[in-house]
């Protein structure tokens, strides 16, 4: 078992930056497929970036368009999503979570445990 913890959100503006963090505790996640997902009021989850074992393969979803990082330090069991030129449509609650399948899947459903996640407002 693992638990998925996020941290590094805000209220920030257009334009400006954050860094996510997840941290994962229980266990170490160096050996596995993590992913950055997000969710909007009434909207469905939805991938934004995913990062394999070693770091030295990563993924992002379409929107992304070179604006967001992911990176890892498996030294520190830690993921991290760098969030440059944000905008007020990148709003909602980003989540972390491990990646069941190993194929890099962008699916929620082929993730488990999930974090609970953290707010992220950009007001325009």
């Amino acid at each position: 078992q693992v638990e998925l913890v996020e941290s590094g959100g805000g209220l920030v503006q257009a334009g400006d930056s954050l860094r996510l963090s997840c941290a994962a505790s229980g266990r170490t996640i160096s050996s596995d497929n993590m992913g950055w997902f997000r969710q909007a009021p009434g909207k469905e989850r939805e991938f934004v970036a995913g990062i394999n074992w070693s770091g030295g393969s990563t993924y992002y979803a379409d929107f992304v368009q070179g604006r967001f990082t992911i990176s890892r330090d498996n030294a520190k069991n830690t993921v991290y999503l760098q969030m440059n030129s944000l905008k007020p449509e990148d709003t909602a609650v980003y989540y972390c979570a491990k990646d069941r399948t190993g194929r890099g899947s962008r699916w929620p459903r082929e993730y488990h445990y999930w974090g609970q996640g953290t707010q992220v407002t950009v007001s325009s």
